[in-house]
C-alpha cells in the first residue's frame, strides 16, 4: 500500500519570507550558525496537523475533513510575533518565530481540523496550540552550555520583523525527507469561505 507523509499547512507570502530570511540573517550574524540547521525560508509554513504517513488512498477522506473543518471559516490575518524556542530557553532545540494577528480564528481552525480529522483516527494533539515558524533546529552536538546561551539569545534578541498576510487557503502538503532538507508538494488546497 503505497504511502505518503502529509501535513495540513498554510503556506506563507513572499513578505512574510523575507522577513523571516531577515530573521535569519540577525540570528546568524550572532556567531551561532554552527549551531544551528536552518530552515530555508521558501520552505517555513504554518503546520495546522502533522498526520504522518498517510495511505493514498485515504487522501481524498482526509481532504473532504479538511473542508468540513474550515466550513463557516472566512480569510483572517496573521501577523509576525517575537522570536521563541521550544521546549524551553534553558534547553532549545527549535528556534522560532512567533504569530500573531487573528490568532482566535486560527486556533479555532487548528481546533476544527484536529477534532475533524480523530474521527479519522488521526489523534488529537496533546500539546497546547503555538503557532508559530521555525527558523532553525538545534544541532544535536550542541552541549548543554551553549544550548542555554542560544535560549537566552532567543529571549533577549529583538528582531524586529514586520509582515501580515491574509489567509485565503488552507494546504495539504506532502513531504519528501531528503540528505538537503523536506521537499513539499501540494496534495490539495482549501480555500476558505469568502
Amino acid at each position: 500500500m503505497e504511502q505518503v507523509r502529509t501535513f495540513v499547512a498554510i503556506e506563507l507570502n513572499d513578505l512574510i519570507r523575507e522577513q523571516l530570511s531577515k530573521a535569519q540573517t540577525l540570528l546568524k550574524r550572532k556567531g551561532i550558525a554552527a549551531q544551528l540547521r536552518w530552515v530555508q525560508p521558501e520552505s517555513i509554513h504554518l503546520t495546522l496537523k502533522f498526520l504522518g504517513n498517510v495511505p493514498v488512498s485515504r487522501l481524498k477522506e482526509i481532504v473532504i475533513a479538511i473542508e468540513q473543518a474550515s466550513n463557516g471559516i472566512g480569510p483572517f490575518s496573521l501577523s509576525l510575533g517575537s522570536l521563541g524556542c521550544f521546549p524551553s530557553p534553558s534547553r532549545p532545540s527549535v528556534i522560532w518565530i512567533g504569530v500573531g494577528g487573528d490568532t482566535r480564528e486560527l486556533a479555532r481552525l487548528h481546533t476544527r481540523m484536529d477534532d475533524r480529522l480523530s474521527v479519522l483516527g488521526y489523534p488529537t494533539e496533546k500539546r497546547r496550540f503555538t503557532p508559530h515558524l521555525t527558523l532553525a533546529r538545534v544541532n544535536k552536538h550542541v552541549n548543554t552550555t551553549d544550548r542555554r546561551r542560544l535560549g537566552g539569545l532567543t529571549e533577549r534578541l529583538d528582531v524586529d520583523l514586520v509582515g501580515e498576510m491574509e489567509v485565503r487557503e488552507i494546504t495539504l502538503m506532502k513531504s519528501d525527507l531528503t540528505p538537503t532538507g523536506a521537499k513539499y508538494t501540494r496534495l490539495a488546497v482549501i480555500e476558505l469561505e469568502r
